[in-house]
């Protein structure tokens, strides 16, 4: 099957990844995917009776068929294309349904029974403490990932904990460790890592990704860490005693900015709690039990040596006291067409750097640098977004990283960089089905340079701008997602302009007030949005939201960020669930849709665009995952 680019037809597209072998994902390029069951869940449908949904996996043949079973007894045969949900108006939550291939007399796939709309794992929150200063923190459940740890076929959920006293790079302040915990979906927590005081808390320092990085069917979780950092199995990590934290020292006065004001009108940037010395590591870790597998030094470090002066620090990355230094990236990407790869970003406001590593057989080791500080490299500074993105731009069957304003292709080497600079977001996917190829969508924060742009859709490729949106000011919020039908293709919409753009960059109406994630979720093509913790349909007939899901008792997390703690196809059909927390933080929620759909697709967990999309969703400022190929009003050739 060949890659992406050579099709428009989603019988095509949807063969980029198996569960259970490797399938051509280019001319000479074998992705090994990971192996899923059949996910099945039954809980209450919407309008009575019980919706019982279930994954159409890659490897199924297009003619397909599906017994479904309650209580052991046949209830129900599907036809060849026939939708992987279906409602059975007698059933009840007291009732236990199963799945079963009819051609090869498999095995039943017994269901997941839900008395309600949502799943409840039981959290327990680290313990409450003091920084040396003296001020208490609790924690908050926050962002969380989905990956197969024990190698079941079925997701587990990798929740990080953020004190409640975490920081922004460019604030000071001490802040509380930062801790990940693993959850079976039964409720079972397998373990939990502390990532000790030398890690600091923030949207912008602890990107974790879970992946099966060597192809051998079970998941590891890397990240960054430091000296004191406790693995799953109470292993410490580096000099537990190390304590590299900043303290100010007595001061005689502090201007607005909150630097300090030295007797020579000199001015300090505080540094308490600011980690701008000592060793930093990365570790690859088991994801059945969290032991740390391996750990090596972290590159790029912020100064060789890693104990920079000021000075130094502020040549190296633009500034003194981490604030460009520590903005941390990661994703995963299939950079040799066959295994993934770690990647893991540095900085972007000024220098932009980007190392890719490997996960093979029980080693950890680097796989390129790319660094704009390097010769020839200059244009590529000053790109990067609070997040990137993953794709095959250029269909040769291996990934390259999206940046921001910048692209990096398989092999480490610079792609193409538009002067556009940073931003708050953006989104790339097959956004535009008439064109051939991936469009990357984004939103721009230094209109003063970029020639007064709040928005661009750029060919994934090349870098080539499509269309433009003018602003005047910082434009922090954008989306593009397939919300009205009349118009083929994504709709897209940003903070600056008070329209709705189609494909083309024509506006066609007014936006939705919601500027944040897009869902699967109702049973149509469209998506619907996902904002702090409610679930609406756009109206395009009326230009109005209607709220179809708001429960009770939950928070979304990241402060006006209000994103949800993961998005992602964990279960049942192609549409996906949301997981929020609760507002006590005792329990995650993972909500499924109640809707019946007669549309069927293969789980979008077998995208490569989606499934790496839900591996770097944790990073930065959150934003939701996308397809290689369009999925919205008009789709045609659906499996």
């Amino acid at each position: 099957m060949q890659m992406r680019t050579t099709i428009r037809a989603f019988t095509l597209a949807l063969a980029l990844a198996s569960s259970t072998m490797a399938l051509a994902t280019g001319p000479n390029a074998r992705i090994a995917a990971e192996r899923l069951d059949r996910g099945a869940v039954a809980l209450p449908a919407h309008n009575g009776g019980m919706l019982i949904t279930w994954r159409l996996l890659a490897d199924d043949p297009a003619t397909i068929r599906f017994r479904l079973l309650r209580d052991g007894k046949p209830i129900h045969d599907s036809r060849v294309g026939e939708a992987t949900a279906f409602v059975d108006k007698k059933g009840s939550a007291t009732s236990r349904y199963a799945v079963q291939r009819i051609s090869d007399r498999s095995a039943p796939s017994p269901a997941m029974m839900w008395d309600k709309s949502y799943l409840s794992i039981p959290l327990t929150p680290p313990a409450d403490g003091v920084t040396p200063a003296g001020e208490a923190f609790s924690y908050t459940a926050n962002d969380a990932s989905a990956a197969d740890l024990d190698g079941d076929g079925r997701y587990e959920i990798i929740l990080k904990w953020d004190p409640t006293n975490s920081h922004d790079n460019s604030q000071a302040g001490y802040s509380g460790p930062v801790f990940l915990d693993a959850y079976r979906l039964d409720g079972t927590r397998l373990w939990r890592i502390d990532l000790g005081r030398n890690i600091r808390a923030g949207a912008h320092y602890t990107q974790f990704l879970a992946f099966d990085f060597d192809g051998d069917g079970r998941a590891e979780v890397a990240m960054k860490t430091a000296d004191g950092t406790v693995d799953g199995t109470g292993t410490v990590i580096g000099d537990a005693r190390a304590d590299w934290r900043g303290h100010d020292g007595e001061v005689p006065q502090r201007d607005r900015t909150g630097a300090k004001v030295l007797p020579d009108g000199t001015k300090v940037a505080p540094m308490q709690g600011r980690i701008v010395k000592g060793p930093e590591y990365l570790t690859v870790f088991d994801g059945l039990t969290g032991k740390a597998l391996a750990t090596a030094p972290y590159d790029p470090p912020r100064y060789p040596g890693g104990n920079p002066t000021t000075a130094q620090l502020t040549e190296s990355w633009g500034d003194g006291y981490a604030n460009r230094s520590d903005r941390f990236l990661a994703g995963v990407a299939y950079l040799d067409g066959h295994l993934p790869s770690m990647v893991f970003g540095r900085g972007y406001y000024a220098r932009t750097a980007i190392a890719a590593w490997d996960w093979r057989d029980g080693k950890l080791t680097q796989r390129w640098l790319f660094d704009s500080s390097q010769p020839g490299k200059a244009d590529y500074a000053g790109r990067g977004n609070h997040q990137l993105s993953v794709a095959d731009v250029d269909g040769d069957g291996r990934d390259e990283v999206i940046y921001g304003s910048m692209a990096v292709d398989d092999d480490g080497k610079g792609l193409w960089s538009q002067p556009f600079f940073h931003g708050d977001t953006m989104h790339v996917g097959d956004l535009d089905p008439a064109r051939p190829g991936i469009e990357k969508f984004g939103v721009f924060e230094d209109v003063k340079s970029n020639g007064q742009l709040g928005s661009a859709l750029l060919d994934a490729r090349t870098g080539q701008p499509l269309w433009t949106t003018p602003a005047q000011q910082d434009t922090g919020r954008g989306v593009a997602a397939d919300i009205d039908p009349r118009h083929w293709g994504a709709e897209f919409w940003n903070s600056s302009s008070a329209e709705l753009f189609d494909v083309a960059g024509k506006p066609i109406g007014p936006r939705p007030r919601q500027m944040n994630f897009a869902i699967w979720w109702d049973g149509d093509l469209l998506r619907e949005l996902l904002d702090k913790t409610t679930i609406s349909k756009w109206d395009w007939e009326n230009g109005k939201e209607i709220p179809l899901l708001s429960p009770d008792g939950l928070s979304s997390n990241n402060g006006t960020k209000a994103t949800p703690a993961l998005q992602a196809d964990l279960i049942g059909d192609w549409r996906e669930e949301v997981v929020w927390r609760s507002a006590d933080n005792r329990e995650l929620r993972i909500y499924t849709t109640p809707y019946p759909t007669t549309h069927r697709f293969v789980t979008l967990m077998q995208d490569p665009v989606y499934r790496l999309g839900v591996a770097w969703q944790n990073t930065a400022y959150n934003q939701p995952p996308h397809t290689s190929f369009y999925l919205g009003a008009g789709k045609q050739g659906e499996r």
